[in-house]
């Protein structure tokens, strides 16, 4: 057993061995919810994955897990790895008709679901074929399903089975945002990769920190900051189920109290604008990131101004389960994506497949530990993610001098104007940094002679005025280059977003 690469030993059941049974390990936010220590959780993971064999639910099998950030979640997430059956946890922002393809194409033999969700999940989840067990979390138990109590009634923890560094242990699935989505299969090893890389080198967690991430358990970026980073050395993480707006964010800060706070642009963007009638946040953090999409240098400057920290911004992807390029402490260039996270190696490609020079543009690949076994289903397309070592990013970067990274955009954003490549993340930071912008958005649009031209669509900030066309227009042309400023300027109430908080540029690309 010793020898078990059973990530559950290392996460889990450790932590009794190494004196922190009492610790807490979760507590669910505003201080109204429940907690689980460090000694609870290995009892109660150990329970489901009992119940997990006494119904019958075989190694291997799919466990799809449509479950809000509350206990819950890390009970249930772990007890299936310690029963050898791969969970598969769901954003939990989904339609019915993504939850039936997803329900059908995993092939699930059972489903955990918070009582709240049940009714866009219910006529997917009655009509699946393969599903045999359908667990409720919450105070109600529809026909035909178990409640989670019920689930877990009299079942004595169960010590986690062997496995391998290799083998299965979870799918996520990806966000198909132009798609959709698939399974990515990652092993067990894969956990600690990214704890061992990222978590100890560059957001340096400690058994004494508390965390919260506003980035949800079902996203990689947020199954790394809000479980396994503070799992892997003993640290507590706060769970919030709700939807992290600007005042519930900025709340959980206030009376949580976290060390440490994991964003996403987006909402570092509202958060900034909800702080500048005061300018000031008054919390005791030491450390805060950002992934999900590349943060705007105003937004990193205006946030470190009002609150004190500076915010870490880095690149990761659900192939590779977490940030394997990132800004470290003491040493962020806002703008920049930073450079390799310890652990990973990054390479540049033209569209020959040759490495490109320092100041030119090509798509990001990257080779480190953590990266999938593969998606699952989709031959074709695992063979043109993962080239051997590598996993292609769909990124377009350029590195400079220094060996920072700067990204230019996806590679199906990018678009070219009078035969020079353009960056639409470098359009959007411009307009960002106008005092009357909220979020910037920036696609191709054919004019009358059929070249593509930048076309900007903006969200302005509360009471912003709506006859800045002109203006934006100079603005960019001042700050990034006379071709580079949006032709044509759009005023919208909001932008399509994936749940990650991802701006949906292929939407906004439908309606030029």
């Amino acid at each position: 057993m010793t020898q078990s690469g059973n990530a559950a030993l290392y996460f889990v059941d450790r932590h009794a061995q190494e004196g922190r049974s009492d610790k807490t390990a979760f507590r669910e936010a505003a201080g109204n919810r429940q907690s689980l220590t460090y000694g609870e959780l290995a009892e109660s993971s150990g329970r489901v994955a009992s119940a997990l064999v006494r119904a019958g639910i075989m190694r291997e099998a799919r466990a799809v897990m449509l479950v809000l950030d509350q206990i819950e979640f890390p009970e249930i997430f772990w007890g299936c790895l310690k029963a050898g059956v791969v969970a598969v946890p769901l954003n939990t922002l989904l339609t019915e008709a993504v939850y039936e393809h997803i329900l059908n194409d995993s092939r699930a033999t059972c489903l955990f679901v918070s009582d709240e969700l049940w009714p866009v999940v219910q006529k997917a989840a009655e009509s699946c074929p393969t599903l045999t067990n359908i667990i409720v979390i919450g105070s109600t138990t529809p026909k035909g399903t178990t409640s989670y109590a019920d689930f877990t009634y009299g079942c004595a923890p169960i010590a986690p089975i062997e496995a391998s560094d290799d083998d299965t242990a979870f799918w996520l699935y990806s966000s198909g945002s132009t798609g959709q989505p698939k399974g990515v299969r990652h092993v067990h090893a894969s956990l600690r990769a990214t704890s061992d890389s990222y978590g100890a080198k560059v957001l340096e967690i400690a058994e004494e920190d508390v965390i919260f991430s506003a980035a949800k358990l079902f996203f990689a970026y947020g199954l790394g900051n809000g479980m396994t980073f503070p799992m892997s050395v003993g640290a507590t993480a706060i769970l919030f189920d709700g939807r992290p707006t600007p005042e519930s964010t900025l709340g959980i800060l206030r009376q949580e109290e976290p060390s440490i706070f994991c964003g996403v642009p987006t909402l570092f963007a509202a958060c900034v604008a909800a702080l500048e009638s005061d300018g000031t946040l008054d919390v005791a953090l030491r450390r805060c990131i950002s992934a999900g999409e590349a943060l705007p240098e105003e937004i990193g400057r205006k946030w470190e101004a009002m609150s004190g920290v500076e915010i870490l911004d880095g690149v990761g992807s659900t192939e590779m389960l977490h940030i394997f390029l990132s800004n470290a402490p003491d040493d962020v260039v806002y703008g920049t994506s930073g450079r390799a996270v310890p652990g990973y190696d990054l390479r540049l490609l033209n569209e020959e497949g040759e490495e490109v020079a320092d100041g030119d543009i090509g798509e990001l690949f990257v080779r480190g530990a953590s990266a999938a076994d593969g998606y699952w289903n989709k031959r074709d397309k695992s063979r043109s993610t993962f080239e051997g070592e590598w996993t292609r990013t769909g990124d377009k970067y350029e590195r400079n001098s220094d060996g920072r990274y700067i990204y230019c955009g996806r590679t199906d954003d990018m678009f070219k104007v009078s035969g020079i490549w353009v960056s639409p993340f470098e359009v959007e930071q411009a307009l960002i940094s106008h005092e009357a912008v909220l979020e910037a958005a920036v696609v191709p649009k054919r004019d009358d002679d059929g070249l593509e031209k930048p076309k900007a669509f903006i969200v302005l900030k509360q009471g912003g005025r709506q006859d800045l066309t002109g203006e934006l227009k100079a603005f960019v042309k001042d700050k990034v280059g006379k071709w580079k400023y949006p032709r044509w300027v759009e005023f919208v109430e909001d932008l399509p977003k994936t749940a990650t908080g991802k701006i949906q540029r292929f939407k906004l690309r439908e309606d030029t």
